[in-house]
């Protein structure tokens, strides 16, 4: 099938640089976002998320004609949903950014439509909530119009990369529905396209976040054994991947993000008395923040009336994406336990957060420092000379929460060296 017009509701992390993707290979794309602040700014060409090589991708397409941004849904041959799912408190699927989508695509439905849900969402969404929705136009699913399920697989940071090399799942509600949820991707994607039904390939996303979610959760309870051992998990765990048959993951501050922090807990609300594993991962990645607080306060002896440099809030290196970021919890333990706190987040300056202080600079970070906290690995904090920090700082104490730094170069500098199961 040969689709002319795209309709992309959400100009978030993976809507914004899909509907680039899909302008640049010279479809007629419309953006859509129901923020006002989000189209005003793309409409003036200013950006509100950070990705390598989004902007110029975006100004390009903007500057061809075939990408435009609005706050309402337009007629298209094609639709696709890419709004946020995130969770309640009580850890249950929030889907309202979903209905509502599917709602607004409602007045412009018309036979031989095709849309696709990619929003992470619980199994059985686009059959149980989504084509509901949509029937209400009098039309049904997989005869009248199309509907699948395709969801994002990419990594923030090499997100246009990706889009177009990884390979596609696409599940229909029926085999003609995947068939053109093909045509639609192969307009740019290049990796392999794998079609089954809606609920595996909402399955299938699940599993790949879950996966991860799991092996991260087990790394960091061995980075607390090996800190109750006296053992230096980091040479651990390089020792034991020596064997050919384990890869785990390395520890650190927790997990983030809108996926894999997000994603297992759909699993668990669906069936919980199958999920007991994944539902203790969760568990023990959520408390990992206030683990690595408890090892910060005991290496500074108390943090009541200290002052605390913490460098980095996203919730992994090099990219602006604040979602359930592991290092703005334990920004809060910290806080919670009596330290007066500055943070510096060079990809995200200014991010309102709640009790949070957050400054412009490294050296108003570290001016009046009693204790310096690398809580995110962006490559310019790895590549900090400890002797130049060294003059910015009244600071003794370093902590290093993800193993960015050596631990000779900032002893020999003359600070205090602790970080998360660290010996070397």
């Amino acid at each position: 099938m040969k689709f002319n017009t795209l309709c992309v509701i959400g100009m978030g992390y993976i809507g914004l640089p899909t509907a680039s993707v899909f302008a640049s290979k010279g479809v007629q794309v419309t953006g859509m976002d129901i923020n006002t602040a989000i189209i005003k700014g793309l409409l003036a060409g200013k950006l509100h998320i950070f990705e390598p090589g989004l902007q110029d991708l975006y100004v390009s397409a903007v500057g061809s004609g075939h990408l435009s941004a609005s706050e309402s849904v337009k007629p298209a041959d094609a639709f696709i949903i890419a709004v946020p799912t995130p969770f309640y408190e009580d850890k249950r699927a929030d889907l309202r950014a979903v209905v509502s989508a599917a709602e607004s695509i409602l007045p412009h439905l018309k036979p031989g439509n095709l849309v696709i849900l990619e929003s992470t969402s619980p199994p059985r969404t686009t059959l149980d909530i989504v084509a509901p929705i949509l029937e209400k136009s009098g039309m049904k699913s997989g005869e009248d119009f199309l509907l699948a399920y395709s969801p994002e697989r990419v990594l923030p940071g090499r997100i246009l990369r990706e889009l177009v090399d990884n390979p596609r799942v696409i599940g229909g509600v029926n085999r003609a529905s995947a068939e053109a949820g093909r045509d639609l991707y192969r307009t740019f994607v290049k990796g392999d396209i794998i079609l089954t039904d809606a609920t595996t390939a909402e399955m299938v996303k699940l599993m790949e976040n879950t996966s991860r979610d799991i092996n991260i959760a087990i790394a960091n309870e061995f980075s607390r054994l090996a800190q109750a051992f006296d053992v230096d998990i980091w040479e651990a765990i390089g020792i034991a991947n020596l064997h050919p048959r384990v890869e785990i993951l390395n520890p650190g501050v927790g997990v983030g993000g809108h996926c894999i922090s997000v994603d297992p807990w759909f699993l668990v609300e669906v069936d919980p008395e199958d999920a007991q594993l994944i539902k203790q991962a969760r568990q023990v990645n959520d408390e990992q923040p206030a683990f690595v607080a408890g090892l910060i306060q005991k290496a500074a002896g108390g943090l009541e009336g200290k002052t605390v440099a913490f460098l980095g809030l996203a919730f992994k290196p090099n990219v602006d994406d604040l979602r359930e970021s592991p290092a703005v919890e334990l920004a809060q333990h910290l806080i919670n336990a009596g330290a007066t706190l500055y943070s510096y987040e060079p990809y995200r300056l200014n991010a309102g957060l709640p009790g949070i202080t957050q400054v412009d600079s490294l050296e108003s970070a570290l001016v009046d420092a009693d204790v310096v906290v690398l809580a995110v690995g962006h490559d310019q904090f790895k590549a900090l000379d400890p002797l130049q920090i060294q003059d910015k700082t009244h600071a003794d104490l370093v902590f290093d929460a993800v193993r960015g730094w050596k631990k000779e170069a900032w002893e020999t500098a003359g600070f205090r060296f602790n970080g998360l199961a660290r010996k070397y």
